[in-house]
């Protein structure tokens, strides 16, 4: 078990040896999970509850003075106990936390519905068991999105290749009507080999992305990773990012995001739009603090910001009612005429 061991790592295999001949030298052990599980400074365990549970959970009859000495013994070894009205076990994340990072694998998309609920379980075994009644009504969807199952193998070479500054080599997909990944080929129809200089994985919108630079060009690219195959690392070093338009001057990454919302390729426009001033809150969550405000009177406003044509209009789709794009007046027209298609689509 591995409190055991650490235990012994602790107080030294000889100190150890004497709980090593049974089941009763087993008892500091079981103390310890018994208070691991079922306390927490909120739940406290009176000597009479521990030896209640080690009868209950172990069949292990023992007395208040085995009970204490043991106690005492786990204090002195500085294992993470406390008591204070009661014996309990100090976790390393408290239930706030643990929630926190409960609701963001939720909210990935590209993590498959078994992949969430293992790493679910795991992350709810590091508090106690009244954590985990707490939590047993959090649910994410049903497992209904394509998955890529080398997405973490990806992660893990792109992890490896930033550190190490090399570039990596893989080949890229786009799902096909039939919900599968087909590989992207080139002009010719053979399979296409990108050869990518990566400098910063990121999180948005419940995926992985990719900030780097294709080694044929100039400018920064974004690659979702859950769309990346067969990756490989390569001992070529990565290009100076003094040598990417856009990247002179190493990644900001916050004004990055913040004109890359979707995150496509291509550089950042001023943009001006009018909005209803109950869409603000949105408005910052998307684009950030660089975002200038314009009272236009009653219950509107003129937002200027500077961000990827291609994601604006994305972004101004998705917000129609509310979003009014004043210029530049190509993308203004891009998205009249969108909207005169779909109002006939769907009339």
């Amino acid at each position: 078990m591995k409190i055991y061991a650490d235990y012994r790592r602790k107080r030294g295999d000889e100190t150890m040896s004497a709980y090593a001949a049974g089941p009763k030298k087993m008892m500091i052990v079981n103390i310890l999970e018994i208070l691991k599980r079922h306390s927490d400074s909120e739940h406290r365990l009176l000597q009479k509850d521990i030896i209640a549970l080690l009868k209950s959970e172990y069949s292990m009859d023992c007395d208040r003075k085995a009970v204490s000495r043991n106690l005492t013994d786990l204090l002195e070894a500085d294992f993470p106990i406390e008591y204070g009205g009661g014996w309990y076990y100090v976790h390393d994340f408290n239930d706030s936390e643990l929630r926190l990072l409960i609701d963001g694998i939720l909210f990935l998309k590209h993590i498959p519905y078994t992949q969430c609920k293992a790493l679910i379980d795991k992350l709810q075994g590091l508090s106690s068991r009244y954590f985990s009644a707490r939590v047993k009504h959090i649910r994410n969807l049903p497992e209904n999105m394509p998955v890529n199952k080398q997405l973490f193998y990806t992660i893990e070479v792109l992890d490896e290749a930033i550190s190490r500054g090399r570039q990596v080599a893989f080949h890229y997909n786009v799902y096909d009507m039939d919900k599968k990944l087909r590989l992207r080929l080139d002009d010719a129809g053979n399979v296409r080999r990108y050869v990518i200089n990566p400098y910063q994985i990121v999180a948005t919108n419940g995926r992985y992305y990719l900030i780097c630079n294709h080694d044929k060009y100039s400018n920064v690219a974004n690659y979702r990773l859950d769309l990346i195959t067969d990756i490989e690392l390569l001992e070529t070093p990565v290009k100076d990012m003094k040598k990417v338009e856009g990247l002179e001057h190493g990644l900001n990454l916050p004004k990055h995001m913040a004109e890359h919302i979707y995150l496509f390729h291509g550089e950042g426009v001023p943009v001006k739009f009018k909005a209803g001033k109950r869409v603000v809150s949105d408005i910052v969550d998307w684009f950030g603090k660089d975002v200038t405000f314009t009272d236009a009177g009653a219950d509107k406003c003129v937002v200027s910001v500077k961000v990827n044509e291609e994601a604006m209009f994305c972004w101004a789709l998705q917000y129609g009612p509310h979003v009014e794009v004043i210029e530049p007046a190509g993308l203004r027209e891009r998205i009249k005429l969108a909207v005169a298609e779909m109002a006939k689509k769907y009339k």
